[in-house]
């Protein structure tokens, strides 16, 4: 009966060691918005200081204009400014996030089943 608790206590640090520090975190979501078409204006003018602080920090919003749809993501404490994308960009970010949980997934699974027998000297008969 030890060996799922020992298995569960291997996820477990897995899954920990696997987190990210909230600087990476920040990074990576500022790189699929780049790479997904969104575009980033600095918030450099009191004007603009402003109107980032009436958007939600760090959650996209919706807006239309003239007919067209457009995702508004303000970022007042990495960057200081606000990324501006259509609908387009919006669901390549999606697609990306998705693809990069997917792999960040198979890349824990594969980790724990590398390390799930593993017993060490004592062999995995020990138990």
């Amino acid at each position: 009966m030890q060996i799922p608790s020992i298995l569960t206590l291997g996820a477990i640090s897995l899954a920990l060691s696997a987190c990210q520090t909230p600087q990476q975190a920040v990074q990576d979501k500022e790189d699929l918005l780049a790479a997904a078409g969104f575009t980033l204006q600095p918030a450099n003018s009191p004007a603009r200081i402003a109107a980032m602080k009436k958007l939600p920090p760090n959650k996209f919003v919706r807006q239309t204009s003239g007919g067209t749809v457009v995702y508004v993501y303000a970022d007042p404490a990495g960057c200081q400014c606000v990324y501006f994308g259509n609908q387009a960009a919006w669901s390549s970010y999606r697609a990306a996030v998705f693809a990069k949980q997917l792999a960040d997934e198979q890349q824990m699974t594969a980790m724990m089943n590398q390390d799930a027998f593993d017993f060490g000297p004592w062999g995995p008969g020990f138990w």
